[in-house]
């Protein structure tokens, strides 16, 4: 079974980017989306920390210390960007001004609950940053993590078992395998790598799976 790596999985979530979105991206996996969004297309990216209009990842030997997410990664400015407090960002995510954010997770429930930002081990420090902020206050909310644990359990689950960061917020889930839409109907699934099959997908997810990939190859 060949799995998408995550600058795949990354690329994969930017084709679904649309022209003149305002767009958040996580800390951590999320953030490689910049490096291939299309050029051609005008996009804002957005972080927590007070940037709008970032660009990809600075070449190596071009990092600007004083440039960077919230997630303290070097980035790189667009010509048109600004620079703002972190109140009047926070303002933007709360009050529904972001189109679309991407965001890891640990978990994702079969009614689109989120669970990233603490697995409820005792001594693990925990960091919600503005997770909650983005999964309620986005418009679309994608979701990209990898679909099984190290342990090999699916991260897509039938109800998050670690602290939920939002109730039914997520719309898409992106993994290495699949790519699959939170609906009223139940989850349905889009696309899959290319030499597993839809009944192999299911066995590894646990949950019911409804297989919309068939109208994707008819059209």
């Amino acid at each position: 079974m060949k799995k998408l790596t995550r600058d795949e999985m990354a690329q994969r979530v930017a084709q679904d980017i649309p022209e003149g979105a305002y767009v958040n991206l996580g800390i951590g996996v999320p953030t490689l989306v910049a490096n291939h969004l299309d050029t051609n297309k005008e996009i804002f990216l957005h972080s927590e920390n007070g940037l709008l209009g970032m660009g990809p990842a600075p070449a190596p030997g071009e990092e600007d210390d004083e440039l960077i997410n919230a997630g303290k990664q070097h980035v790189t400015l667009l010509t048109g960007g600004a620079f703002f407090h972190h109140a009047d960002s926070f303002a933007m995510m709360r009050g529904g001004h972001l189109d679309f954010c991407v965001l890891g997770a640990f978990q994702v429930s079969a009614t689109g609950d989120l669970a990233n930002w603490h697995t409820g081990t005792p001594d693990a420090i925990p960091a919600v940053g503005g997770a909650m902020d983005l999964a309620i206050g986005a418009k679309q909310v994608y979701v990209m993590m990898e679909h099984l644990t190290k342990q090999g359990e699916s991260k897509i689950v039938a109800e998050c078992s670690y602290p939920v960061t939002g109730v039914g917020c997520v719309d898409r889930i992106y993994t290495d395998l699949a790519v699959i839409d939170v609906t009223a109907s139940g989850l349905v699934v889009r696309e899959i790598v290319s030499d597993l099959g839809f009944d192999a997908l299911q066995k590894l997810t646990g949950i019911a799976l409804i297989d919309g990939t068939q109208a994707a190859r008819a059209a």
